[in-house]
Formats: structure tokens, C-alpha cells, sequence
């Protein structure tokens, strides 16, 4: 095939990635749109607060609001959070930490546990299915070097990918956002990068969803990450890599 013909073929194919992309952004906006609207009829100055949590007053102040309508809207509320959840963590946005310490103020510990790993698993795994389609690009354009280191070190865990992920889900070395673009350009698969992805953020969203207890009282001072949750993620952290090392014990012995 000419270079030429190459070419065109290659500025054909991220038109339609990049059109594709956008029409699902579209959509999914208007599935925003939806529950905002559908939402029960709150006070003016209810309304002000009924927007995406940047910080965590406004986690503190939405939460406030929703929970005067859980009781009598409970599944709408959950909807809710379900589904801004997953539009946050599709298009990489900041913001879901403020969501998981508001589900821990709106739900049971363990309901609240439960919908912030799926919304995690589910949002990530689209992420990475929009990667697909137009990351590559981008990825390798503007972060080649940590591409490249992290490629080698998938290639080094290939026959334990689901621990890997599982580590990368649980510690702080690599930003969620960029695993969820760069796993389908280096060749992570997605059953283990979802799989992996909804039991990696258990042990981070635990410590989010317990500080989400005591929201009304929480101050963004109180929500800097103690000394105990830090040697609770580095504990929960290392147990991925234990099976590996024994792994890897057990193959050097026989050899």
C-alpha cells in the first residue's frame, strides 16, 4: 500500500475515533442531563449545591441535600451517583474520590463499598474501550517515556496481570487515569484490568467511604490521608505480589 494511501486511511480512521468519542461524550452528558432533570423538586437553594463535587464541601453540601430525599428516593439517589460516577471515571474527570466519600455518607458501609468498585471497574473498563479507539495517539504523543517503561513492566508481570493491577489499583505510583489510557496501548487485557481495577480500589475507597461517616463533620484538613490509612495501603498493597514472589520462588526450586 502507498505511503500516501496509508496515510489518508490513518486520518480517516482518528476522524472517526474522534467523532465516535464525541457522540458518546454527547450521550453521555445527556444521560447527566437526565437525572438532574428527573431528579424531585428540590428549594432554590437546595439547587445550588446539586452539581459534581470538586472539593469536599461540595461533597459535604450535596450530600446534606440528597440525604433529606434518600428516604423517599432512595433508588434515584443511587442512580444518580451511579451514573455521574461512571461519566466521571470514563473521560478520566476529577472528582470520584468526593463521590466514594459521599456514598459512604448516603449508604450502608458495605452497599457503599460495593457501588463505588463497580462504578470504578465499570468506568475504568470504558475508559480503556475509549483508549482503544483513540488513545494510542495521544498516549504515545505526549507520555512515550512512562509508556515505555510501563509496557516493560507488563511484559515482566504477563502471567500475572490481574496482581499487577491489582498493586497499581491499591498504591499511589501511578495516577488512575493514566492506567485506564495507557492499559489497551501497552497490551493489558480487559478482563484482568476490570477485574483487577474492582478489587484494587477496595482498600483506597474503604478509607474514603469511612471518612464519608462523618462527613458533615469533615474539613479538608480532617481528610488528608493519616499514617494509619498509608500503612493500611502499603499492607494491602504488598499481599498482590505475595503470590507472585512465591510464584517465583517455587519456579526457581524446581528449576
Amino acid at each position: 500500500m502507498p505511503t500516501q494511501q496509508r496515510t489518508q486511511d490513518a486520518a480517516i480512521s482518528t476522524r472517526v475515533a474522534l467523532i465516535s468519542v464525541l457522540i458518546i461524550f454527547i450521550g453521555s452528558l445527556f444521560a447527566l442531563f437526565l437525572v438532574y432533570k428527573t431528579f424531585p423538586k428540590v428549594t432554590d437553594e437546595e439547587r445550588q449545591f446539586i452539581k459534581l463535587p470538586w472539593n469536599i464541601e461540595d461533597a459535604k453540601q450535596l450530600g446534606i441535600v440528597l440525604s433529606r430525599y434518600k428516604t423517599d428516593h432512595y433508588f434515584q439517589v443511587m442512580t444518580g451517583v451511579f451514573i455521574t460516577y461512571i461519566f466521571l471515571q470514563t473521560f478520566a474527570i476529577p472528582g470520584s474520590l468526593f463521590l466514594s466519600v459521599l456514598s459512604g455518607f448516603l449508604f450502608p458501609f458495605t452497599i457503599a463499598l460495593i457501588l463505588v468498585c463497580t462504578c470504578s471497574a465499570l468506568g475504568a473498563s470504558l475508559c480503556f474501550l475509549l483508549s482503544q479507539l483513540l488513545g494510542r495517539k495521544l498516549v504515545l504523543k505526549y507520555y512515550p517515556e512512562k509508556a515505555q517503561a510501563w509496557a516493560h513492566q507488563v511484559d515482566k508481570h504477563r502471567d500475572n496481570l490481574f496482581n499487577y493491577v491489582l498493586f497499581l489499583r491499591i498504591t499511589p505510583f501511578l495516577p488512575n487515569w493514566f492506567i485506564n489510557l495507557t492499559a489497551p496501548v501497552i497490551g493489558v487485557p480487559l478482563v484482568p484490568f476490570a477485574v483487577g481495577t474492582f478489587f484494587g480500589v477496595a482498600p483506597p475507597s474503604f478509607v474514603a467511604i469511612q471518612g464519608g461517616q462523618t462527613l458533615q463533620n469533615l474539613t479538608a484538613d480532617d481528610f488528608a490521608i493519616s499514617a494509619g490509612s498509608l500503612t493500611w495501603l502499603a499492607v494491602c498493597g504488598v499481599v498482590p505480589l505475595v503470590p507472585v514472589i512465591f510464584k517465583g520462588w517455587f519456579k526457581e526450586k524446581l528449576e
